[in-house]
């Protein structure tokens, strides 16, 4: 046993070693080369445009500021990726002409050095943040782009966003091509998530492009859990030189059926690019900054904070026994009128850790601070563990939220029972209101046969609850970040 361990560590170490010699000389070099690159953009970016009134600025370039600038900002490009070690960029199919398919749609979306994508297929139109415009050298590389800009969080913004996208892609090739990640924020690429129908709302052909990063190790994606942004420009920068691939697919033209529903032509390509890529397509999307599956209007994050506390505890030593006691003791205890928000040292001590760490790291699973609401981790975890019957703990957890103590649960009282059952908040909950109040008088017992019987809320029990998938890490998308 010892000796297979020393085969598998030897060539870690190995690789460590020589990664950090590498770092130390290839990191400084390579980034003060692409810094350089990267700084000589920004001139050639505001010359494009310089001059040119609003209106002008509104309608796409043409004549010599579009060549002549144009292929100097490729070349700039093509120096950029270049300097941090893409020192070749392997090309696989063709890509479609603007007539063909005004939309190339780019899967998986790994981090920030996705954007050599831009290099091979010509510079296409991009859609980005309002925040982006504001950063130095980018703000203008978008101005040269000529990017749709959309606020997040001004639906007028993203109303208008649209507008211009299907303005765009149906000009009759008026404006160039245009580039999206449909998946609108990084992941792992051993899945790909739900994709957005931003790409698909015009109803036009699409030309599906699969980014492929076959190295080992993996350096370049930068996921909500792993390395930091930082890290992964470390690594790659650290090697003698990264492997990518574009790869064109054919073009996919909508049916009737997708031109009128552009969830279900996001669906269909998300499954084709998925099945190229042999990887599975998930129902996952972003929320905050968690990945997430939508049942109904609930929120159910893709591994369950009480799944993930239950695994810091069995590693802290802790028995099913100890746990269980515990929980029975926070319910009694919340049943006596004692306040349920603790402290992440008051946690500690109530589950008899020694290490507060483990307790502030529990806390930061429900919550932004260190505190807690015990009422969330005594429900979540004891309907993960299957410490108590679903029944009992509807009932424990229906006593606790019902605030008027009528009888009968309010909206706001839904959203937070069903928040700690699932261990997250939920505030959208109107849609699974609708569906308990149609059933009669929002009792316990509407509840239960809810839950039950329904049937889209009845697999939060018979799926979600009871998988343990997410709780020893064999899950396939880890996104995280939303994309630029």
């Amino acid at each position: 046993e010892s000796r297979r361990i020393r085969k598998i560590s030897e060539p870690i170490l190995h690789r460590f070693i020589v990664g950090m010699i590498l770092g130390v000389v290839l990191f400084p070099v390579r980034i003060t080369l692409a810094t350089l690159f990267f700084l000589l953009m920004w001139p050639v970016a505001r010359l494009r445009l310089a001059g040119l009134s609003a209106a002008e600025r509104a309608e796409p370039v043409r004549g010599w500021r579009w060549w002549l600038f144009h292929h100097i900002m490729l070349f700039l490009s093509r120096a950029v990726f270049f300097s941090v070690g893409f020192l070749w960029i392997r090309v696989k199919g063709r890509q479609a002409g603007l007539k063909e398919a005004p939309v190339l749609v780019v899967a998986p979306h790994s981090g920030f050095l996705d954007m050599l994508v831009l290099y091979a297929t010509g510079l296409p139109i991009v859609v980005s943040r309002a925040e982006n415009c504001r950063l130095p050298v980018i703000g203008a590389l978008l101005e040269f782009n000529q990017s749709l800009i959309v606020s997040r969080k001004d639906p007028q913004s993203r109303k208008k966003c649209v507008s211009q996208i299907c303005e765009r892609v149906t000009s009759d090739a008026r404006w160039p091509q245009m580039l999206m990640f449909p998946e609108g924020t990084t992941t792992n690429g051993r899945a790909l998530i739900k994709f957005k129908p931003g790409a698909f709302l015009a109803g036009v052909p699409v030309q599906p492009v699969l980014l492929h990063y076959p190295g080992e190790p993996d350096t370049v994606r930068w996921t909500w859990k792993g390395q930091t942004w930082l890290g992964a420009l470390w690594h790659t920068t650290s090697q003698i030189h990264t492997s990518v691939t574009v790869e064109f697919l054919p073009i996919y033209t909508p049916s009737h059926d997708e031109k009128q529903s552009p969830e279900l032509y996001a669906e269909n390509v998300q499954k084709l690019m998925a099945k190229a890529l042999c990887v599975p397509a998930t129902d996952y999307v972003m929320e905050g900054r968690s990945p997430v599956k939508k049942l109904g209007n609930l929120s159910l994050p893709l591994e369950p904070p009480a799944q993930e506390t239950l695994r810091l505890l069995r590693e802290h030593g802790l028995t099913s026994a100890h746990v269980e006691a515990v929980m029975n003791h926070v319910i009694d205890s919340c049943h006596s009128g004692q306040s349920s928000m603790v402290t992440a040292d008051h946690l500690a001590a109530l589950l008899g850790l020694k290490d507060r760490k483990m307790a502030v790291k529990i806390c930061s699973l429900y919550s932004k601070d260190d505190t807690v609401d015990l009422r969330q981790i005594c429900v979540s975890v004891s309907a993960a563990s299957g410490f108590r019957s679903l029944e009992s703990l509807i009932h424990t957890a229906f006593t606790w939220y019902d605030a008027d103590q009528d009888g009968l649960l309010s909206a706001d009282d839904l959203s937070g029972l069903m928040g700690a059952l699932v261990g997250v908040p939920q505030y959208s909950i109107t849609e699974m209101y609708t569906a308990l109040t149609a059933r009669g008088r929002p009792t316990e017992a509407s509840l239960q046969d809810l839950l039950m019987t329904h049937p889209v809320y009845r697999r939060v029990c018979t799926e979600y609850l009871h998988s343990s998938g997410s709780a020893d890490g064999n899950h396939n998308g880890i996104p995280n970040r939303k994309s630029d």
